[in-house]
């Protein structure tokens, strides 16, 4: 669930396709976000899962991604 939530938010804000993005998916790289991108994608993260990324240059993949989500959501 986390993952097609985070898929969701990086196809609306980044005008790729869904298939595009995939665990092993890298922002810049793959999908070519400039860091506006990558930080529009980071603040619909932190607003969808209610969280805060501090440190967001450790965020490279759709995998770092959705590991920190499940990290900073686990109760």
């Amino acid at each position: 669930m986390i993952f097609e939530k985070i898929r969701e938010i990086v196809v609306e804000q980044l005008g790729v396709n869904e298939e595009d993005v995939k665990l092993e998916t890298r922002f810049i790289e793959d999908l070519e976000a400039d860091s506006l991108d990558l930080f529009q994608v980071i603040m619909e993260l932190e607003d969808a899962f209610d969280v805060k990324v501090e440190e967001v240059e450790n965020i490279k993949t759709v995998a770092d991604a959705v590991n920190f989500i499940e990290k900073a959501t686990e109760k």
